[in-house]
């Protein structure tokens, strides 16, 4: 049910879905005009998960990581987070999918779509060191 329901979702506002696993809950879209590549999305009742890799941590930079930190503080909702090795740098964004409506989902991706727009130039910096 609430697969189908963000499988409608992702259609209704043109995004493409490069892959879907029903019985795993996952689905990976990506939006160029957005910067957006190999976002998974994964339903997991009672929430939603939205990830985007960015980069890979070269270094255990302080200075990177404390970047990282200080912009989460700006991002509304969703933040940047390392994965379980503390390697790769991902946003992630979690919501409630019991009462989830488009419109809320569409504001989850353009969340992202403007973060990584803003965010660019350093990320590109941070993903060299």
């Amino acid at each position: 049910m609430y697969f189908e329901k963000i499988e409608s979702f992702i259609s209704r506002l043109g995004y493409a879905i490069s892959y879907k696993n029903e019985q795993e809950g996952i689905l990976c879209i990506e939006s160029e005009a957005d910067g957006i590549k190999n976002l998974i999305v994964g339903v997991a009742p009672p929430i939603l998960i939205l990830e985007q890799f960015i980069f890979t941590l070269k270094s255990d930079d302080k200075d990177i990581l404390k970047s990282l930190l200080i912009k989460n503080r700006d991002i509304v909702h969703g933040a940047f987070v390392l994965d379980e090795k503390g390697e790769k740098v991902i946003f992630r964004y979690t919501l409630q999918i019991e009462n989830l409506d488009m419109n809320e989902f569409e504001g989850a991706l353009n969340s992202l779509g403007l973060l990584l727009s803003e965010y660019y130039e350093q990320i590109l910096e941070f993903s060299k060191k």
